[in-house]
């Protein structure tokens, strides 16, 4: 029986890799030996395991057949008992909020909290340790399509960008000289169905479904993929990856006036008509640094903010398609079933509320 364990499981991507081991374990169970090993388990002849936090919202893994281990990054003894046994952990545990006026939680989380993870990992005697790692490590600049190969430079760095790039550092650190299993999966910008969470970028296309966006951001492009294609990457890193090397996940750049007038097209409302300019922009995450700075408080549109929406070079896949096998879709495909997830929650929204 192979046994699987996803940290985290209850976040965007990490449900749909959740979703994706539970339904290809399924699969493969109702085909030829596997069928038998179906007979004793609900994961189709696998061991789907998950650990989340006790408080985690985890509507996006609820009906699905896996087992649950309740914890956080920092308990031991629940992961060293989740991870007993498996061949392969998924680790999407990640602080995203790159806003944050104070970074202290940044670095707890994405550096002290992966390292204490590896140090449980290192023992575990695992065939791979999928790490979610994100674009960001990976050197760009304009007029150059960034590869695995370039490194970033340390200058000028946001407290998040930092605290990503230690995080993957210490990742392919342990690979090289702990012997961990590992791979660092370098996954972009997530569009898709499913977000329950509501990410940031999943926020916009919801203004977008709801008809509430009143305006676009001009020159505000992202490297972006659908969570599923990222998903299916990270299932074939365990298996093909190779270990100590690094894959960017992303399938084109995309415009943030793009996005938006997909998602309003699918989810059947106008899109809108205002545009901002990209000085206008900055203009107003300069205004939201100041407030931060006075209020003491957090601003999801400032100028840090804004500097992670503004992609400097696209990026080159071609790693991940040449020793993975990974084949994803035009991401506006994903931006469509996004848009209508959220179509579909505010048609349910007013249904009830006319019952």
């Amino acid at each position: 029986m192979s046994k699987k364990l996803v940290i985290g499981a209850n976040g965007f991507l990490a449900s749909h890799v959740t979703r994706q081991l539970v339904t290809g374990a399924a699969a493969a169970a109702t085909s030829g030996a596997g069928a038998a090993a179906a007979a004793t388990s609900d994961g189709g002849g696998h061991d789907i395991r998950v650990m989340v936090r006790p408080n985690a919202m985890t509507v996006g893994i609820d009906d699905l057949p896996v087992t649950r281990f309740y914890g956080d990054i920092w308990d031991n003894d629940t992961l060293s008992e989740a991870m007993a046994g498996v061949d392969d952990v998924y680790y999407c545990v990640v602080d995203t909020r790159g806003w944050l006026r104070d970074p202290t939680p940044l670095f707890h989380t994405n550096v002290e909290g992966t390292r204490n993870v590896l140090e449980v990992a290192k023992y575990a005697n695992l065939q791979k340790f999928v790490f979610t790692s994100s674009y960001v490590t990976v050197g760009r600049r304009r007029g150059h399509r960034a590869s695995e190969d370039d490194v970033i430079v340390d200058r000028g760095l946001t407290p998040y960008v930092r605290s990503r790039v230690q995080a993957e550092n210490i990742v392919l650190k342990y690979a090289k000289e702990q012997g961990l299993p590992a791979v660092a999966m370098c996954v972009s910008t997530t569009y898709g169905s499913g977000d329950w969470g509501r990410t940031p970028h999943g926020a916009i296309i919801a203004g977008a479904a709801f008809g509430k966006l009143p305006f676009v951001m001009d020159g505000i492009e992202l490297e972006a993929v659908g969570v599923e294609d990222a998903a299916r990457a990270m299932i074939l890193a365990a298996d093909r990856g190779r270990i100590g090397e690094r894959y960017l996940i992303s399938e084109k750049m995309i415009s943030n006036a793009d996005v938006v007038c997909i998602a309003a097209e699918a989810a059947g409302v106008p899109a809108p008509t205002k545009s901002i300019p990209l000085p206008m922009s900055y203009a107003l995450a300069a205004a939201g640094s100041i407030k931060a700075k006075l209020r003491g408080t957090d601003e999801q549109l400032s100028l840090a903010s804004l500097r992670l929406m503004r992609a400097e070079a696209p990026l080159d896949h071609s790693k991940a398609v040449r020793e993975l096998g990974w084949a994803p879709r035009p991401v506006e495909e994903s931006v469509r079933e996004a848009a209508r997830f959220w179509a579909g929650l505010r048609d349910a929204k007013r249904k009830s509320k006319t019952a």
